[in-house]
């Protein structure tokens, strides 16, 4: 069950010649692949292009009508190596990541693929996730395309614009036999907008055709001596024919006069937001007429040395607004304009951050000092700055951080793993504290309060690699811990058999939440729900067990601390050998929530008897030592200040948010904390034996209360 679906949207992708296409960015990028005549399709999710993989898997009888082969592979090596269907076919294939870390992962395929080339389009579709939102370490994917020379496509933020650079895409990949990357940030991707549509267009060359006709060429094919002929191709050959492409067909753009004294050359997805710095100085509208000399370059891998000269001539300085660091694209316009002799001065991170995310907020600070220095009178008289606030209102917000907490980010409400890693600590009370290697994926947030678990993390599902250098280690067991998305993605081979063939003898916990829940809920092989267009139910156990693990135990229901608790003791004092195994098994709260509700509500609506539980705590049992929130550190778990006098401490309490999962009493009652915790059952549609019960537990309980303020009055007559 993925994060959104696009079951009705994706009718759009039906729209012809001349039909007005509305929505967001991500439809668009499908549409533009329908209309480009792809033949295959494949990727892995993770954000910001999980949406697309969804979009991808709701469309698929829309793209069987077409003849097109979609794939969600299992890692993006898997989906890079899918590409070499085009290096001896004239077939057009288009796979898809979430970038810096999909591209290191399918480094090994893509550098094959461009050095041997390609003869029908290939493309990669990169979620570009660079900046203060990221979730990942801070790389760019520029690097990546200058070292495999694979050619790099920044689109300005417009549907008309990416769609075309879809088909363009495929045409200058064709025109120079070199793989494409067009990357898309994160804004763009959940950008909503619009575009004139084309007739989606079936393959002309099939994969039927492929397989029937099979062909072999030498010449692409990566050994020796042909790979040291790849390397002379790439310079005599393909880079000539990408530079002529990208100038013929003015893949970059000119906006703006064509005189001034000063210039800003800028990536393509950037467009959006210099337009709008240049608004707030009073440089541009809202709609792109711009009063500076705009160079934007959609392609910014490879540059287009005549376009920059005759950019740059006869201006004094230009600016070079490119997010994310080291300045590659500043030290190549260096180069070209010195080779030249052109002149201009060359501004970029000198006046704009070296790093992080280019807001509008980041880009006026650097404008500004950029005009300043070069263009002053091109300010004029400036309107107030969009973040200029009155002097008290900044007071205030200085004072309300320090009287706010931070807020780390954390796992759901009611999360199967939250009671994992509670265990976990108890644990660690006993037997004191070990190494754990933590994974990508949701349970990562372990390493934050209240858990405080985790020393490193090396990558999606290499968890349980990342331990292996403590492998014959006689002291205390390491723990790695890594998620059933990275165990299929990775970790199977990596980690589990690796450590089997090893004899690695620690602890490896995997966390089966029964989907790829981190990216947004996708199946997975693991996945306990049917799928009709894939191959689910295959447990993970099996997996283990069938590449030589002995000791293996699974925990089915991970909200029983005690077994939780009780298993990880055994892995980590056992006398056996070998990698200890568990698997630890719960449905992700998140999507349980998404599959259950709409069915509750159905039957509620419908007149069924319903039951939801929900959790509560007794006030006058609390003792306010909150050491429940402290091993679940559930967000539904909060604090409550009482009205009696001599209780200054507040008492544990639980908000509108509980979803019923009864974690927070299991902790307290593994932890031996307190008897605090109750649970109660909300009954919708009560049958007449339900109603009865409750008329008579209220009445019971009103005789027990009189009964009780009775003695009161006599107890207080007698004093």
């Amino acid at each position: 069950m993925a994060e959104r679906s696009f079951a009705k949207e994706v009718e759009h992708l039906r729209l012809g010649e001349g039909e007005v296409f509305k929505g967001e960015a991500i439809l668009a990028i499908t549409k533009g692949l329908l209309q480009a005549g792809v033949s295959y399709v494949g990727g892995y999710q993770g954000s910001p292009i999980s949406h697309l993989m969804d979009v991808l898997s709701d469309a698929q009888d829309i793209l069987g009508e077409l003849g097109v082969n979609f794939q969600s592979s299992a890692n993006e090596a898997t989906a890079a190596a899918m590409l070499s269907a085009s290096v001896m076919y004239p077939l057009r294939g288009a796979v898809a990541w979430k970038s810096t870390v999909g591209t290191n992962v399918a480094s090994d395929a893509l550098a094959n693929l461009a050095s041997g080339g390609v003869t029908g389009g290939a493309m990669v579709i990169i979620g570009e996730d660079y900046g203060e939102g990221s979730s990942i370490m801070q790389e760019r994917t520029h690097a990546f395309a200058m070292k495999s020379q694979m050619w790099l496509l920044d689109p300005r933020p417009d549907h008309a614009q990416i769609v075309d650079f879809i088909e363009k895409g495929f045409e200058l990949s064709e025109a120079s036999n070199t793989p494409v990357m067009l990357e898309v940030r994160v804004r763009t991707c959940h950008m909503h907008g619009s575009f004139v549509c084309k007739d989606n267009v079936r393959p002309a060359y099939t994969l039927d055709d492929a397989l029937n006709t099979p062909r072999r060429d030498l010449g692409r094919i990566v050994l020796p001596p042909a790979a040291y002929e790849h390397e002379q191709e790439k310079i005599r050959h393909r880079l000539p024919a990408a530079i002529n492409f990208i100038r013929e067909n003015k893949l970059n753009e000119f906006f703006g006069p064509d005189e001034g004294k000063v210039g800003i050359i800028l990536q393509g997805g950037m467009y959006n937001n210099v337009i709008r710095a240049l608004q707030y100085l009073g440089l541009s509208d809202a709609y792109g007429n711009t009063k500076v000399p705009l160079y934007v370059l959609n392609v910014t891998y490879p540059l287009i040395d005549s376009e920059i000269e005759a950019f740059s001539r006869n201006k004094d300085a230009v600016l070079m607004v490119e997010e994310g660091q080291p300045e590659y694209l500043e030290q190549a316009l260096n180069t070209v304009l010195r080779r030249c002799n052109v002149a201009a001065r060359i501004h970029g991170k000198d006046v704009l951050p070296m790093g992080g995310d280019y807001s509008v907020e980041a880009l006026l600070g650097g404008f500004e000092a950029f005009f300043e220095t070069n263009d002053p009178r091109a300010l004029g008289n400036r309107p107030p700055r969009p973040d200029a606030r009155p002097v008290l209102a900044l007071a205030a917000v200085e004072h309300l951080k320090s009287v706010v907490p931070a807020r780390p980010p954390g796992l759901c409400t009611g999360c199967p793993e939250r009671p994992i890693f509670a265990a976990m600590k108890m644990v660690q009370e006993e037997l004191g504290e070990h190494h754990v290697s933590a994974d990508i994926g949701c349970h990562l947030f372990s390493i934050l309060p209240p858990f405080n678990l985790g020393n490193t993390t090396m990558g999606f599902g290499l968890g349980a690699a990342s331990a292996s250098a403590f492998s014959r280690s006689t002291g205390k067991r390491s723990i790695a811990v890594m998620g059933d998305g990275g165990f299929w993605h990775n970790g199977l081979t990596s980690g589990i058999g690796n450590a089997v063939y090893n004899k690695h003898d620690g602890v490896f916990l995997i966390v089966d939440n029964f989907y790829s829940s981190a990216t947004g809920g996708q199946d997975i092989l693991s996945s306990r729900a049917p799928n009709k267009t894939r191959k689910t139910n295959n447990p993970i156990g099996k997996a283990v067990r069938g590449i030589g693990a002995t000791w293996v135990r699974e925990v089915d229901r991970t909200y029983d601390v005690g077994k939780m608790k009780r298993v990880l003791t055994e892995a980590l004092t056992t006398k056996e050998k070998g990698p200890k195994i568990i698997i630890a098994s719960s449905e992700c709260m998140l999507n349980k929530q998404r599959r259950v509700r709409p069915l509750e509500a159905r039957a509620v609506k419908n007149g069924v008897r319903v039951i939801k539980q929900r959790f509560g705590v007794d006030e006058d049992v609390c003792t306010g030592d909150h050491a429940c929130i402290r091993l679940s550190g559930c967000p539904s778990l909060s604090v409550k200040h009482l009205d009696d006098p001599l209780r200054d401490d507040p008492v544990a309490a639980i908000d509108n948010s509980c979803v019923g999962c009864g974690n927070c009493g299991e902790v307290s009652e593994a932890a031996v904390l307190c008897p605090s915790f109750y649970r109660a059952d909300i009954i919708h549609n009560p049958s007449w034996w339900d109603k009865f019960k409750a008329k008579s537990a209220l009445a019971f309980i009103g005789f027990l209360q009189a009964r009780r303020d009775r003695r009161r009055v006599v107890l207080e007559a007698v004093a």
